[in-house]
């Protein structure tokens, strides 16, 4: 019998990319969209309609497993720029999360594959590289986002030690096609090439392809090793070599990129722009902060334990800039 996946968040940029990768895999996929959420099942993959957050909303895909070997890939939450958690945030990424384990375990699912966050992992000063680590606390990290997710690992790993075999990935930034501009990496993309960008900022992360992150969930799946944590990420990328390797790419302007002090400066602007026209804020304080904070992570453990190896960002930002322009884009380099 086929193994089977269960993909949650299956409508959102990295879920629906893992489907796009086991598409050519020979394997069942189910896919878990919210109520409010529309795809269409075809014979590779079967999506249902289901709530994270809502235990009884989960029966049917996790329904009939008996016999069957069961990888659950749980990449649905909800990303945030924000400083204080909401009770909507603390519902989805550690309540939902906590929904998943207690699925995974009555249908005694193979393996439980949990998409956690560099951000979960506590913050080195100086830029010392930052690697795995074995235990979390939302007390040890800065923002909303952060302490959720670092709440949702400790949780993960918990059960893991309870019997339920689970492997945590870290992905850095996520950026990438097959996105219209939700992710907010994304957003930036399509409002430089729109010229709607006013300005960059001085500062940088680890951003990182949504392929390779999807890649590298697969391998977690098939080959991380029990109760394991492994970084997907890239390197560290200032603002402005992403914004000067867009430029020659698409032919676009030369953009001022503003301390971060001078752009904080201009957060409240940002965000009553944003409130009036019904738009998210590309420049938050947690975002800026993001941006000055420790953004060297290492992936030596993916590469050598999942082989996992992240491609060139002029490749990554070709194509995302070609999709947001309606041409297709391929998972992989012809």
């Amino acid at each position: 019998m086929k193994k089977l996946y269960i993909i949650t968040g299956a409508a959102g940029h990295l879920a629906s990319t893992i489907i796009r990768y086991l598409r050519k895999e020979n394997c069942d996929i189910r896919g878990l969209i919210l109520p409010s959420e529309n795809a269409e099942s075809d014979g590779n993959v079967t999506y249902f309609k289901g709530d994270i957050t809502d235990l009884s909303s989960l029966t049917e895909i996790f329904s009939g497993l008996e016999g069957r070997e069961t990888v659950v890939i749980h990449a649905a939450g909800i990303i945030s720029i924000a400083e204080k958690v909401t009770p909507e945030l603390q519902k989805v990424n550690v309540g939902g999360t906590e929904n998943i384990i207690t699925k995974s375990i009555e249908s005694g699912v193979k393996r439980l594959v949990y998409v956690s966050s560099v951000h979960a992992i506590p913050e080195k000063t100086d830029n010392t590289t930052i690697e795995e680590v074995n235990s979390f606390s939302k007390e040890l990290v800065v923002g909303a986002y952060a302490s959720t997710k670092a709440e949702a690992t400790k949780k993960v790993l918990e059960a893991s030690e309870k019997g339920l075999d689970t492997v945590v990935v870290h992905p850095s930034g996520i950026i990438g096609p097959y996105d219209s501009g939700n992710n907010h990496m994304v957003q930036l993309i399509d409002m430089y090439v729109s010229g709607r960008l006013p300005a960059g900022v001085i500062g940088g992360y680890d951003f990182v392809d949504v392929r390779d992150v999807a890649k590298g969930c697969i391998a977690a799946a098939e080959k991380g090793k029990r109760g394991n944590c492994y970084i997907l990420s890239n390197r560290y990328f200032t603002v402005k070599e992403l914004l000067d390797c867009m430029r020659r790419i698409s032919g676009g302007k030369k953009k001022v990129c503003l301390p971060l002090s001078l752009a904080g400066a201009f957060v409240p602007m940002f965000e009553w722009i944003a409130e009036k026209t019904k738009t998210r804020p590309l420049y938050t304080r947690y975002a800026l902060y993001t941006l000055s904070s420790n953004g060297h992570f290492s992936h030596d453990k993916a590469t050598a334990e999942l082989g996992y190896k992240p491609r060139d960002m002029a490749l990554t930002l070709n194509d995302t800039i070609q999709y947001l322009r309606g041409k297709k884009v391929p998972l992989e380099a012809a």
